[in-house]
């Protein structure tokens, strides 16, 4: 398992759009699986799933995508899983850090600007 979590300034909507296009188009096995969306006072937060084939581990890895945003204010966090082969310990996990680095790379230089 790996985790991306980010605190910074900007637009919900905007950076939503960034990470989808980003995931979807990182991969040519990249699925949406689900989402959910839910807003109240203000606070916009936005659920997503996705899968891609890992061909280094010859598996499927989930990302599981949540973002937070208020006024300006964003938090993302991004948990990947499901790219080990082992039976009891977790092995193998370069093909989750991969799917992630999608999405943090393109979330590093929205940040930049």
């Amino acid at each position: 398992m790996a985790k991306y979590e980010k605190r910074f300034k900007g637009d919900f909507n905007e950076v939503l759009d960034i990470c989808e296009r980003a995931i979807m188009k990182g991969s040519i096995t990249a699925s949406f699986e689900e989402g959910s969306d839910f807003e109240n006072s203000g606070v916009q937060v936005a659920v997503r799933v996705y899968e891609r084939y890992s061909a280094f581990g010859g598996n499927r890895v989930s990302l599981n995508l949540t973002l937070m945003g208020y006024n300006n204010n964003i938090f993302l966090s991004a948990i990947t899983s499901g790219g080990s082969q082992a039976m009891f310990i977790k092995i193998n996990t370069i093909g989750e850090e991969n799917f992630l680095n999608t999405l943090s790379s393109v979330v590093e230089e929205y940040i930049k600007g």
